[in-house]
Formats: structure tokens, sequence, C-alpha cells
């Protein structure tokens, strides 16, 4: 955990919130006195799963095709 002054965290909160993103935990104090800690959300999204959930998505629908029909054609049967 990393810890740091209040002073040093105001000055530098995007990078402790870079430090938060990745998982680290990091304590704020003032006067040498533990005031705060910054730790991710509960349930926050793993970016690494995100991303490797996007990968199987695209490898999914290569070779997926709408039968020679366009996108645009669908949509505009929607609309009618």
């Amino acid at each position: 955990m990393k810890e740091v002054g209040a002073f040093e965290a105001k000055n530098t909160l995007s990078a402790l919130l870079d430090l938060v993103e990745k998982g680290e935990e990091v304590l704020i104090t003032r006067h040498g006195k533990p005031v705060a800690r910054l730790v991710r959300p509960e349930g926050a999204p793993d970016r690494t799963k995100a991303l490797a959930a996007v990968e199987r998505i695209i490898e999914a629908r290569k070779g997926v095709t709408l039968g020679g029909l366009k996108i645009k054609d669908l949509i505009e049967e929607g609309r009618r």
C-alpha cells in the first residue's frame, strides 16, 4: 500500500488514480495520521477481462454474414 500526504495526494491525484485502477491501494495521511484510503470499488470492471471478451467477440463474428443483406437495408426495413 502506498502512503502519501494530503498535499502530495492533491497534486498527484491523477497518478494515484492510475495506481488504484491497477489494483493498488493508497493511504492518504494528514500530519502522519491516516485520513483516507483510495481503493477500487467493489465489482469494478476488470479491464483485462473486458478486452479478452472483446477479442472473443471479434473472433466469433469472423465469417458470419447477413446472407448477402446489408445492415443499412435491415435498419430501413425495421423502420417501416
